[in-house]
């Protein structure tokens, strides 16, 4: 396949859903964002090993999908967990972005056993009937970091996410893909959203959750995914002004 450089504003939007991320608490100096080639599907775009906040156009590294390593010879630093992302692309041809954090409101519904991060509000029916939770200690044993370090990890990750837009990470945090890069922001964004919410309901009692179909129904909101984008960009950007 003939090599195709990705288009600039594709570039640039990944750039700013990096630091909407940070902005919006979703991420720290750990987590990442990536998005699939534009022009090859075959492969992905991800920044450099670096903290979101700090990702600038020039960071932003193309990855093979069929093996998770970089194109070039002489790429920067990588992610470690780089294989969340490549085992994702391969196995969903629909994913054309994917978002890896460890947002604080959502890590204790994948430690609490019996815990649903079901959806308590219309902004977030993609959550379905509640994220199923990887377990790495079934795939790798009882003396991991918990971090997806090779292939195989990230293909066990991807056989527990299967068809579903979430999945919980015990210990570790939540990955969240979408077909498009915008609306991976939105659903990693109002993922933490909808966790709070259940954390500040639950302690009064029981919670009236969205019907399935009311969750599919939801869906519509994210039609609207720029009405947010671009006050979450406009945000960041400024904040990043205000630092200089």
């Amino acid at each position: 396949m003939q090599d195709k450089a990705p288009h600039p504003e594709l570039i640039a939007d990944l750039v700013d859903a990096n630091h909407i991320l940070f902005h919006q608490g979703i991420v720290d100096a750990f987590g990442h964002v990536s998005v699939r080639h534009d022009q090859r599907p075959d492969r992905f775009l991800l920044a450099r090993n670096m903290a979101p906040a700090q990702v600038a156009a020039e960071d932003i590294v193309e990855y093979d999908v069929a093996t998770g390593e970089a194109v070039a010879a002489d790429a920067p630093r990588p992610y470690l967990e780089r294989y969340i992302h490549s085992e994702i692309y391969k196995a969903r041809p629909d994913v054309m972005a994917v978002v890896h954090n460890h947002s604080p409101a959502v890590l204790p519904f994948g430690i609490v056993r019996g815990a649903r991060l079901r959806p308590a509000c219309h902004m977030c029916g993609f959550l379905g009937e509640g994220p199923p939770v990887f377990e790495i200690r079934d795939h790798a044993g009882a003396a991991t970091d918990l971090l997806i370090r090779n292939r195989e990890l990230g293909t066990a990750l991807v056989r527990a996410l299967g068809e579903e837009r979430v999945v919980l990470m015990r210990g570790h945090g939540c990955t969240v893909v979408a077909p498009s890069l915008r609306l991976a922001v939105y659903r990693a964004v109002y993922t933490e959203v909808n966790a709070k919410l259940l954390l500040q309901s639950l302690p009064l009692g029981e919670v009236t959750y969205l019907t399935p179909e009311e969750a599919a129904a939801g869906h519509t909101t994210e039609g609207q995914v720029d009405r947010p984008w671009n006050l979450w960009k406009q945000l960041a950007r400024e904040a990043r002004l205000q630092q200089r």
